[in-house]
């Protein structure tokens, strides 16, 4: 019967390659809902927003690479049931796909707003190709674009806008940008970056309603009652996970589709990996659900393992990027505002790395166009590091601290 995998992200792409890294010489079948083989969803709120990239380099791998290996993609096929116990899965055109071991990559949906207006053309969200498609149609110089969602979506988004002539006004509901997933100093640096790049950002403001002309938008209305002229709107303002086959099949759920250690949900036959997976972290000690890219592709690189026999526990520093501009952020752990905070490197050039220290240890770390400084914290992460204070010293050798710490 073989494994049959529901998805068609970065989650379903890579492991279907690591089961046959693993040596799986069995049946692989990914069943993916779009009309398109797994696919990389970064660059969508990027280069291929910009024009920069076609669809090949979106793709996570060429076709002829599933074709090589024996993996059969199915595109444009939509599964809506698991029967747990026959051990079948059930796609909308009513055929019954027999499995050995499931594997279950579906993903989240964008969070959307139910609010006055929201039915207008003109208002997208930004998750698949036929989104950034869509969005691509009306994205032209001179337009101007409100962003709901101060997050890294809607910043990514916000640079391109600006950098192709289109006026950009960013609606964050917070008080302040990123503050999710960035400390209150990281949020001030991106908010000056934009700023300074034209990006109009608004933070409190909660969007109330969307006005239009006939059926097309014309305005964003706050809650305040100030209105934003707009003639396009991009919605970013969270995801959802998706877990309803999980749920319907009789799976345990909570904040996605709750597994343990070793990607298994509440059925040993049906794993779960991705941004529908919530799991334990043994290196944070608590439970979690992460939306991040390394995430997906190291938990399938587990999940392989252990669907081709082994007995290969989860434990990845968690960790994020976002690009915005010439700056790659990237981010390891989680830091809190009140951790012990060294800098290395200069904000003004744009190049720096920010070390987050709890009770001695390396908790997080939040690194801008300083790729060897991110590098070594995430290798830091949850070590004691004596002397913390001399990571400010760009002469102090990151090896040797990462040999001496324990």
């Amino acid at each position: 019967m073989g494994i049959v995998i529901v998805g068609g992200g970065h989650a379903a792409g890579q492991a279907a390659a690591s089961l046959r890294q693993e040596g799986y010489a069995g049946r692989i079948v990914v069943l993916g809902e779009e009309p398109h083989p797994p696919y990389q969803r970064p660059p969508l709120s990027k280069q291929y927003l910009a024009g920069e990239y076609g669809l090949d380099k979106v793709h996570l791998r060429p076709p002829r690479f599933y074709e090589s290996k024996d993996i059969e993609v199915r595109c444009g096929v939509r599964v809506e049931g698991v029967d747990a116990k026959a051990r079948t899965v059930i796609c909308a055109d009513g055929e019954s796909i027999a499995y050995e071991k499931l594997l279950l990559a579906t993903g989240a949906r964008a969070r959307t707003l139910a609010i006055a207006g929201s039915d207008l053309a003109g208002i997208h969200t930004l998750r698949t190709i036929a989104d950034v498609d869509a969005i691509r149609e009306r994205f032209k110089s001179g337009r101007r674009v409100a962003i709901v969602g101060g997050g890294y979506i809607g910043l990514e988004v916000a640079a391109v806008a600006v950098q192709h002539g289109l006026h950009a006004t960013v609606l964050e509901l917070e008080e302040r940008i990123l503050k999710r997933v960035a400390t209150e100093w990281t949020s001030a640096f991106y908010t000056r970056c934009h700023t300074e790049s034209g990006v109009d950002i608004r933070c409190g403001a909660e969007v109330r309603e969307f006005q239009g002309e006939g059926d097309q938008l014309r305005a964003v209305v706050c809650d305040n009652g100030e209105r934003v002229e707009a003639d396009l709107a991009i919605v970013g303002v969270g995801i959802e996970p998706n877990v309803a086959l999980a749920r319907d099949a009789g799976l345990r759920c909570d904040d996605g589709i709750v597994v343990d250690e070793y990607t298994r949900t509440s059925d040993p036959n049906v794993h779960a990996v991705g941004d529908c997976a919530n799991h334990p972290n043994p290196l944070l000690e608590r439970r979690l659900r992460l939306e991040s890219v390394p995430n997906a592709m190291e938990q399938s690189r587990v999940a392989a393992a252990n669907l081709a026999g082994q007995r290969k526990p989860y434990a990845a520093v968690p960790w994020f990027w976002s690009d915005q501009y010439d700056m790659k952020l990237q981010m390891a752990g989680f830091p809190l505002e009140d951790d012990d905070c060294v800098m290395r490197g200069d904000a003004q050039a744009r190049q720096f790395a920010r070390f987050y220290f709890r009770s001695g240890k390396l908790a997080a770390a939040e690194a801008v166009n300083s790729a060897r400084e991110f590098m070594a914290a995430r290798q830091l992460i949850g070590k004691t590091v004596a002397d913390f204070e001399r990571l400010a010293d760009p002469a102090t050798d990151l090896k040797a601290v990462l040999a001496e710490s324990a």
